[in-house]
């Protein structure tokens, strides 16, 4: 069994080496059509006959982003909202007709918007749109309803924030690092304006956020383009669209110095994030900034995870995220569990030499390559299927404008030399755009 699965290995690494030379030595392309509806609403379609099955996805352009204090959570909110019935669906009937007819179906939210989709065998695109049509124009809002949802979500927030070290750590983060954006407070709310948000505020929410042309919905896979046209301004094309009120988001300022945040919580091992403000999704160092995240932990030959997890074995794991957002976000690293004889301090030591050293001394080319075929790997993988390939399109419209940017990131992802990181590593990662919170065990 075990040599079966090394062969099989080693075929499967074989097999992806042939397939990323072939995808450097031509650009990666996806014919994906495009129509705007007379009332805003856009449509975008990608033909695909490998397997008869499709993905219908309706991202709205909301989420906590929209929000104000008082109301934090109600996007997210929303989208529990939306499984409760609408005019020609009872409450909870969305799921289960989509599982009736072979097909699976979910939402999520995020920062910048609310995402619905559906994954159906082709012949049932109809039935994904009318459905979709139908809570997008008439969904049931009553006190019950919310009453119910009000107290899933605070349980979820509960479940990822409140009792979870990561939920915690970022949430505190974030509120440290943003002092007047809206990404100063968590996807999930706040739990004293979850308790807070009335029947209007919903209503009002409804009105103005989920209107044709404040949407996009991507259909993908086997579809005939002009048949799916033809489906959507049947059940789209006569919806009303709403007024669409400025958004009033208010600008981040620059961090003059660096802000610290201690909190002290049930755990035994204590937890580090360091993180620094970084540029909006469409800004040319977002990629650079992703091939620095790897550079640093990605894989056990990085070099946080060389240092911090391997020789030192301080932590049980250190990694990189980096803010795809559609306004400016945050750089993060991440020490988990930080080992007995070992302090935060020292982590965020180790971190600062090794972003110190990416300033002053230029990566090798072997190590930038290794970055590079990782990250077009990831991409590559995320392009099999119609779901992921749609999630793809749908973050990357939302936070560049552009829903086939990611395909733009990966010939920048090419093209990055040396210098640009070195460039990049001493534009961002200075002591006054730096925000360090540590979570720290009580009665310590």
């Amino acid at each position: 069994m075990q040599l079966r699965s090394s062969i099989f290995c080693l075929l499967s690494i074989s097999w992806l080496l042939l397939y990323l030379q072939a995808a450097a030595a031509t650009q990666i392309e996806l014919d994906l059509k495009e129509h705007r509806l007379r009332n805003g609403l856009l449509l975008l379609m990608h033909e695909d006959h490998s397997a008869p099955i499709i993905s219908f996805q309706v991202w709205y352009r909301v989420g906590s982003i929209n929000e104000r204090p008082g109301i934090t959570g109600i996007s997210h909110l929303f989208e529990h909202m939306m499984f409760k019935g609408s005019k020609n669906v009872e409450p909870e009937e969305h799921s289960r007709i989509i599982r009736v007819n072979g097909g699976s179906d979910n939402a999520f939210t995020t920062e910048d918007c609310t995402a619905y989709f559906e994954n159906l065998p082709s012949s049932k695109l109809a039935l994904a749109a009318e459905l979709e049509a139908d809570r997008m124009a008439y969904l049931r809002l009553t006190a019950e309803t919310l009453a119910s949802e009000r107290e899933v979500v605070k349980e979820e927030r509960r479940l990822r924030i409140d009792n979870s070290l990561f939920g915690t750590l970022a949430e505190t983060l974030y509120a440290t690092a943003f002092t007047e954006h809206s990404y100063r407070w968590p996807v999930n709310g706040w739990m004293a304006d979850l308790d807070a948000i009335s029947l209007e505020d919903c209503k009002a929410f409804y009105r103005t956020h989920y209107a044709p042309n404040n949407a996009t919905i991507l259909i993908l896979g086997d579809i005939d383009p002009q048949n799916a046209l033809s489906t959507v301004e049947k059940y789209f094309g006569h919806l009303p669209p709403a007024e669409q009120p400025e958004a009033i988001i208010p600008a981040e300022p620059p961090q003059g110095e660096e802000r610290q945040k201690d909190l002290y919580v049930d755990t035994q091992f204590p937890w580090l994030a360091v993180a620094y403000h970084t540029p909006e999704a469409a800004h040319d160092d977002i990629p650079v900034l992703e091939l620095l995240g790897n550079i640093l932990t990605e894989g056990h030959s990085s070099r946080l995870y060389r240092k911090i997890v391997y020789e030192d074995q301080a932590a049980l794991s250190v990694f990189t995220s980096v803010d795809n957002n559609k306004d400016p976000g945050l750089f993060v690293i991440t020490v988990q569990n930080i080992k007995q004889g070992h302090t935060p301090d020292e982590m965020a030591s180790v971190i600062n030499e090794s972003l110190e050293q990416l300033k002053n001394e230029t990566v090798a080319e072997r190590e930038l390559n290794k970055a590079r075929n990782q990250m077009e790997t990831d991409l590559i993988f995320n392009l099999q299927t119609n779901f992921v390939r749609g999630l793809q399109m749908g973050f990357s419209i939302t936070g560049s404008g552009d829903p086939l940017g990611f395909i733009k990131d990966l010939e920048k992802y090419r093209t990055t030399a040396a210098d640009d990181i070195q460039r990049v590593a001493k534009k961002y990662f200075t002591p006054e755009n730096r925000t360090v919170v540590r979570l720290l065990p009580k009665g310590k």
